[in-house]
């Protein structure tokens, strides 16, 4: 009889814990630009894919604070994590105890880039130049500082302007108050630098993209039903338009050596 009534409330509390469902944590980081309702809308095809994986509701919140983000994976309030930019992820898993699940597809790199009738050929002679990155505490200058580093160029001792945000590094390159400048390869300024014809001098290291974490109480069998279905979402019209929603070409379930070493080469 004890037994029938354990039996009976442990099937109660799985059926209301599957009622309240799970959350998925959304942060685009400063270049996002949209509401709550629109990213809602964006990411929902997704959490719908990981909440079929597990069979259970998984519903999407937007996060536009990285204090915010980063508070939410300290006391595990989100049961996934899908963030840009990647150094926050790397940290749920570095310091807060999630599990790798998947990056997006493309990596992203740092293009360092000039204008097209820069006479600067080769990376090597940039030193010495003005060369103009985000501010100081941007993902992206980091990327740039640690890529750079790599290829023996130490911009703490170069002509460096940091500048408010990508789209001004251009600015900068463009109106001649710089000769080099690096910008991400996933950004929208990158994109556009190249259709107008300037050059990318350098491309970086491929680093993992928009990572997709999940909070510890998630198994193993768990986790590798979601990265299985998110590999197949290439495969089948209803899985393009998730990935086209998101703004992505594929997800990557490879990355997390990458995504675990990441902070270390960042310096952080």
């Amino acid at each position: 009889m004890i037994r029938a009534i354990l039996a009976a409330l442990a099937t109660l509390l799985s059926g209301a814990c599957a009622a309240q469902g799970l959350i998925l944590g959304v942060s685009e980081g400063t270049s996002g630009g949209l509401d709550h309702a629109q990213v809602i809308a964006k990411y929902q095809g997704l959490a719908d894919v990981i909440g079929k994986s597990i069979k259970q509701k998984v519903s999407v919140v937007f996060i536009r604070e990285f204090s915010a983000l980063e508070e939410g994976m300290k006391t595990g309030r989100f049961d996934f994590v899908m963030a840009r930019p990647s150094d926050y992820p790397a940290r749920g898993l570095r310091d807060y105890g999630y599990h790798y699940v998947a990056s997006a597809r493309p990596d992203g790199r740092c293009h360092i880039i000039v204008p097209k009738d820069s006479p600067i050929k080769s990376l090597a002679e940039i030193k010495g130049k003005r060369i103009a990155l985000p501010e100081t505490a941007a993902y992206m200058t980091k990327f740039c500082r640690a890529e750079l580093r790599d290829q023996g160029i130490d911009l703490a001792r170069e002509n460096v302007q940091y500048v408010r945000e990508q789209g001004a590094v251009v600015f900068y390159l463009e109106n001649r108050f710089a000769d080099v400048g690096g910008v991400a390869s996933y950004s929208g300024v990158a994109k556009k630098w190249e259709k107008d014809g300037h050059r990318v001098l350098h491309k970086s290291v491929a680093q993992p993209y928009f990572p997709l974490i999940a909070n510890r109480k998630l198994a193993t069998p768990q986790i590798e039903a979601i990265q299985k279905n998110l590999l197949g979402l290439p495969e089948d019209e209803a899985g393009q338009a998730v990935l086209k929603s998101i703004g992505i070409q594929a997800f990557d379930t490879g990355s997390e050596q990458r995504l675990r070493e990441l902070l270390k080469w960042l310096g952080l």
